[in-house]
């Protein structure tokens, strides 16, 4: 017999997810929050649910996820992992789909380190001759 509850972390720039799937109707709460609620753009709504997308698993289950650090791009990352990876844990035969389309890839892009002598991590400060 399968476990009723999926546990897994997702992690993108500073944002880490800590995502639990269950067997339920579909919703999605994020930080005590509906998800209409605590992502208001739609595009992120759209990343979240991705991997329920397309395994069509959407409407087999709830999505409970605790989301901090970083801005809400990266955290919508961080879920869309986490949730892709809760997945795999409840049914191995979906990572081939999940890995197909990416959402098992942990992003890898961090922000850059300021150096001393510069504006930021490469931007110099304007040159002046005289």
């Amino acid at each position: 017999m399968k476990a009723m509850e999926y546990y897994a972390t997702g992690r993108r720039k500073n944002s880490i997810a800590r995502v639990r799937v269950k067997p339920g109707s579909g919703n999605v709460e994020v930080n005590s929050k509906s998800l209409i609620d605590y992502f208001k753009r739609e595009t992120l709504k759209m990343i979240i649910e991705q991997p329920l997308d397309k395994t069509e698993t959407m409407d087999k289950f709830d999505v409970i996820a605790s989301v901090n650090g970083g801005g809400l791009t990266g955290q919508a990352g961080a879920l869309r992992l986490g949730i892709s990876r809760a997945l795999v844990k409840y049914d191995e035969e979906l990572k081939s789909i999940l890995r197909a389309n990416g959402f098992l890839t942990r992003d890898p892009r961090e922000k850059e380190r300021k150096k001393y002598g510069l504006a930021g991590a490469r931007k110099k400060f304007q040159f002046s001759k005289r």
